[in-house]
């Protein structure tokens, strides 16, 4: 590399890794920091702890039952959401076969893809308020009042350990579904017809042509959507603290307490920002892990065409 060329990458980069670092790499340092204190949030006084805040979360139970919650979520989350996103997208892009031309397109392909996206532009607080009444415990609400067509009694969606969680679970994957439908269709699209037809040709079934042939040719794609879908799952606070029992405090009884929720309770509610810190920077290292080992456990050597 000539001495010209390095001094200009040298100096376009310099701005934006400034940049990055006292926007970024600042903040995450500061937390580290602040993670090692008993800082209350408003004092500018901030007593050295050492790691008494990490020992703390090893005592606490609701940190504990947080954890499990979004591991549930790690589970259930990208494999619904995937799964629903990889049919309709395959029923909406190669949902049907002429007899000349391979596998083309469902009438309404359009239609169906702004449907299925227009979920994920309504805000979080939106699509929280809007199925707090569909969950609505009497028998006006939507979800009871289907119910009660076939002769069952209301449920309190919201308010009963049982199925408050799973109700916010099944929230999370209808906003994420649509995404990922366009997301889908799009790789798809990039897939020659004419693979597509040499698999009918050989007498490939629907399944097969699917598992043999759209998925694998797909797959980067499937593999950071999951690592995407499993880091917003680990988060879950914003639509937890919207629809959760008693104002946002992740009940009942802890019953959809979230790590999200519970550092923002502890921050904000408890004034323990030291303690929050620490909460939120063992978040942190959960995420990149499971980031590391999604990556690992799916990686596929890459299929070119």
């Amino acid at each position: 590399m000539r001495a010209g060329s390095r001094r200009f990458i040298i100096t376009a980069l310099a701005v934006p890794v400034l940049l990055y670092c006292v926007l970024v790499v600042s903040p995450y340092l500061q937390s580290f920091y602040i993670s090692l204190t008993d800082w209350n949030g408003l004092s500018p006084e901030r007593n050295f702890v050492g790691l008494a805040n990490y020992a703390r979360l090893l005592d606490d139970e609701v940190f504990w039952i947080s954890l499990w919650h979004n591991v549930i979520a790690v589970v259930v989350i990208p494999v619904a959401t995937l799964a629903l996103g990889l049919f309709f997208a395959t029923m909406i892009r190669v949902g049907r076969y002429r007899a000349r031309g391979g596998a083309t397109g469902v009438r309404g392909a359009a239609f169906y893809r702004i449907a299925y996206f227009f979920p994920h532009v309504l805000s979080i607080a939106v699509i929280g308020v809007l199925f707090s009444n569909v969950y609505d415990p009497t028998a006006s609400g939507l979800a009871n009042g289907l119910l009660g067509v076939v002769g069952i009694d209301p449920v309190n969606w919201l308010g009963d350990k049982q199925t408050a969680y799973p109700a916010i679970l099944a929230v999370i994957v209808w906003l994420s579904v649509g995404f990922y439908v366009v997301l889908f269709m799009g790789a798809m699209s990039s897939i020659p017809t004419e693979i597509y037809e040499a698999a009918r040709l050989d007498g490939a079934s629907r399944w097969q042509i699917f598992h043999r042939v759209t998925l694998p040719l797909i797959w980067d794609t499937v593999q950071v959507a999951g690592v995407y879908l499993g880091i917003h799952a680990l988060d879950m606070f914003a639509i937890v603290n919207v629809m959760s029992a008693a104002g946002g405090s992740g009940g009942p009884d802890n019953a959809t307490q979230v790590l999200g929720n519970h550092l923002y309770l502890t921050a904000f509610q408890d004034s323990r920002f030291g303690y929050a810190t620490a909460i939120g920077v063992a978040l942190l290292l959960l995420t990149l892990v499971f980031a590391w080992v999604s990556l690992k456990v799916t990686r596929r050597d890459r299929i070119e065409y």
